[in-house]
């Protein structure tokens, strides 16, 4: 599926941008911000059953398949968040970026209750700014506007397949196609100190972002940009 992509930016180097479930490329306007400043240019995109990009059939194929198929290959770096992160893992092989970033990526995902999915569409209901702040105190206005826009743009069923297909399997890349940094947020509950570690003797790098929970580079921004520092 050819999915809906973005370019910000005129620089020599160019950078990829994958975001997670129900969320949207706009995730990373803050991020594309400081990237463009330096000089990148930044090409970025919504998944399938998300924003702009169409709805489908749902599968852990289709996640790498779509980017694979939509986006340039051999960026100077890929960054991928959370189910991103996943889809970016297999994408990697055929996108060829010189650099992958995981952020809080969810390989490992803890098994969902049988609910999941008619508690999030209970969610979407009753989503607005005031929920969202609430929710996520550190995030910018910019951000929580945002965010209640991506739910708008997102399919339910994208959820079910996450909760049946992702959460509870064990997706951890066996090493790193390209040289890869993992961003652990300094609250994860999608990566464990045991999932840190397995990734560290895999191959991976892997750096903590203390001060933020799975949402990386919205809880912490500087924090964000910083653990990048020379990989950027």
């Amino acid at each position: 599926m050819r999915l809906e992509t973005y370019t910000r930016g005129t620089g020599d180097l160019t950078v990829l941008l994958v975001h997670g479930s129900m969320a949207t490329h706009e995730t990373w306007h803050a991020v594309e911000d400081a990237l463009v400043e330096r000089g990148r240019r930044v090409v970025s995109v919504d998944m399938r059953g998300h924003g702009s990009s169409p709805r489908g059939a749902y599968s852990v194929a289709a996640l790498g398949d779509d980017l694979a198929d939509s986006l340039p290959t051999g960026a100077d770096l890929a960054i991928g968040h959370s189910t991103g992160a996943v889809a970016l893992s297999l994408a990697v092989e055929r996108l060829r970026p010189a650099r992958a970033v995981y952020v809080d990526p969810a390989f490992r995902l803890p098994p969902m209750h049988a609910d999941a999915g008619e508690r999030v569409r209970r969610v979407f209901v009753t989503a607005d700014a005031t929920r969202v702040r609430q929710s996520n105190p550190r995030w910018t206005d910019d951000d929580v506007e945002r965010e209640v826009r991506g739910f708008a743009a997102f399919d339910p069923e994208f959820f079910d397949f996450v909760a049946e297909e992702i959460a509870g399997h064990d997706l951890l890349p066996g090493e790193p196609v390209v040289p890869s940094l993992v961003l652990r947020a300094g609250d994860s509950v999608t990566v464990t100190p045991q999932t840190a570690d397995e990734l560290t003797r895999r191959g991976f790098t892997v750096r903590v972002v203390e001060g933020a929970g799975h949402c990386v580079h919205r809880d912490n921004l500087p924090g964000f940009l910083a653990a990048l520092e020379g990989w950027l």
